[in-house]
């Protein structure tokens, strides 16, 4: 007798030896039991997952001299016959062969009315259906719904989306789902152990990773391997033979890119191109590595999956795992899986290659602004705790870009002074005194400009959203008056939120006790021009010339944007941001 493959001769002969599609063979059985049986039936599912076995293990049950049963006996005429594809009653159609109208008719719709020469059933298998055309598809419509009853319809197709919804709603639609890989690579230790030959359950876990779900796919490269080997498979032997990509290459990349060590990723993707592999395969077997350590920073616990990691490696891509945040793992993915697609037009597939890997090194020296801002507040840009081991901080410089990276001190300094404004509490050393045209004279010239210059050097963003915002600022005996416009309410607030800090300063500067008040006066232009503005300077607080107090009137629309855009300037972490970073707000909308 000539060589049977694996996938035939393991083909399964009953419900309970298909693998990983209970869902379907129970609901089969329990209609056996029952009588409840539809006069047609469609599997949809991909290659290799039981559909047709499925439908000849159906096709026996029905005709089993014991049946029908879930459990057909495997020993009589109808059983055998049907297991070697030659029963007269059970007529199985490739419909890429029949796919015209005149070949339905003729095979199918002709045989209709003649009954079954021994089974109980006239039974058709119809394999790939979505390949007929759509007229054949409308021929079958009337027999389909309303067979006779000594026939019964077997559709499998890997494409149910290319069925008429017509055909579908006259049938029972049974979808078949992908076979996980530890119950692949369980049935293919029952073959090899069988079989006498002797296999690692690594050599049969590459082995199943790489079916991708297929039963039948598995159990050819298994007869592939053997072929190649004889009675003795190894890991090597199964990445030689299917050409698989070494898990070694792939997880010494990933740790070249934990390490930032860009000639080691020279060498590994010159290593890959020397070994023969297919680039566009290393990158999608890398993206699989960094799908797993995602999996494996979100849910340790799955480090004893065996498509996640074998016996060997758990330790190492735990390690790995914790030296990559969830950011960096997501945009790795995303670069992967865009230099696979430009590998496969490329004319140097291995540049690409090596670009992917040192753009990978780059993208974890990215910070997220949310991580400077938080890390402000234990007055250091980013705690130890919170980064992953083996990432590199960008508060030392060390492996990240110098050009155009923000000072992380600077972005400190700004935060703690927005938080002391908003609290109004003192503290910020005296610096020089600016320089302020003349406002009155005296004691009082002196003390105004002295006192405008404190606060722009302490506070500058306080002094160009606040105080040089005011329409007239006075200064009186013991008193310092700041005006503001009916619709400046919030920089009156905000002034006195600092009222204790002015007038501290003010102390400080007139060497006695000094009053700080904001009233709110007739709407005008702000007197003091902002630092921010390209054309500003220090310049005196005195009433306008020409300036009319009447004015015109401001609409409602004016007022409400104006209102807003005081609010947002007015706000602690607006101001820290507009200090630190070089933009200027040019509108304000509610949202």
């Amino acid at each position: 007798m000539s060589y049977q493959v694996i996938a035939r001769k393991w083909r399964p002969q009953k419900f309970a030896d298909v693998v990983g599609q209970q869902a379907v063979t129970r609901t089969l059985g329990n209609a056996l039991k029952s009588g409840r049986l539809a006069q047609a039936f469609v599997f949809a599912g991909p290659r290799g997952v039981g559909k047709t076995t499925t439908a000849r293990i159906l096709a026996r049950a029905l005709s089993c001299v014991n049946g029908p049963t879930p459990d057909p006996c495997g020993t009589c005429d109808a059983c055998v016959e049907i297991a070697e594809g030659r029963d007269m009653d059970v007529l199985e159609i490739d419909a890429a062969t029949y796919t015209g109208i005149d070949n339905v008719r003729e095979v199918i719709i002709a045989g209709l009315g003649i009954m079954p020469v021994r089974n109980r059933y006239k039974v058709f298998i119809i394999d790939e259906v979505h390949q007929l055309s759509v007229p054949s598809f409308n021929a079958l419509l009337k027999s389909i719904e309303e067979p006779p009853p000594h026939v019964v319809f077997m559709m499998a197709t890997t494409q149910l989306d290319k069925i008429p919804e017509t055909v579908l709603s006259r049938a029972q639609v049974y979808e078949f789902r992908t076979i996980n890989t530890k119950a692949i690579a369980d049935k293919l230790r029952q073959i090899v152990e069988a079989e006498g030959i002797t296999a690692g359950d690594e050599s049969l876990q590459l082995i199943a990773r790489d079916a991708e779900g297929s039963m039948r796919d598995a159990q050819s490269k298994l007869d592939q391997v053997i072929a190649f080997t004889g009675t003795t498979l190894t890991a090597e032997d199964v990445a030689t033979v299917l050409g698989l990509v070494g898990r070694d290459l792939l997880l010494d990349a990933v740790q070249a890119v934990a390490d930032e060590d860009s000639p080691a990723a020279f060498e590994l993707a010159g290593r890959a191109v020397e070994m023969g592999y297919d680039l566009r395969a290393v990158c999608r077997e890398l993206s699989r590595v960094v799908r797993d350590l995602l999996v494996l920073t979100i849910d340790p616990a799955r480090i004893g999956d065996p498509e996640i990691a074998g016996e060997t490696e758990r330790d190492r891509l735990m390690e790995l795992a914790a030296r990559f945040s969830r950011e960096d793992l997501l945009r790795a993915f995303d670069l992967l899986t865009r230099a696979e697609a430009e590998i496969r037009g490329a004319a140097q597939p291995r540049y690409h290659l090596e670009m992917a890997l040192l753009r990978w090194i780059y993208l974890r020296k990215l910070v997220p602004i949310e991580e400077l801002i938080a890390g402000t507040a234990s007055g250091s840009p980013q705690s130890g705790s919170s980064r992953p081991s083996g990432r590199p901080d960008p508060s030392t410089g060390s492996g990240s870009p110098a050009a155009g990276r923000i000072p992380q001190q600077k972005l400190a300094d700004a935060m703690s002074r927005a938080q002391n404004m908003a609290s109004g509490s003192p503290g910020a050393p005296k610096p020089p005194s600016g320089d302020l045209s003349d406002v009155v004279s005296g004691f009082s010239r002196t003390f105004q400009d002295d006192l405008l210059a404190e606060i722009k050097k302490s506070k500058a963003v306080f002094y160009n959203m606040v105080v040089a915002q005011a329409q007239k600022i006075e200064v009186a005996g013991d008193r310092v008056t700041f005006t503001f416009s009916p619709m400046q309410r919030t920089l009156s607030s905000t002034l006195e939120q600092h009222r204790t800090w002015l007038e501290g300063l003010a102390q400080r500067l007139a060497g006695r006790r000094m009053a700080i008040v904001g009233v709110q006066g007739e709407a005008s232009a702000p007197l003091l021009p902002s630092s921010t503005s390209p054309t500003s300077s220090p310049g005196p607080c005195v009433d306008a010339p020409g300036h009319d107090a009447s004015g015109p009137a401001v609409s409602a629309g004016e007022a409400r944007k104006s209102t807003l855009r005081e609010q947002a300037l007015a706000d602690a972490g607006v101001q820290a941001m507009l200090e630190v970073f070089p933009a200027e707000i040019r509108d304000v909308e509610e949202m």
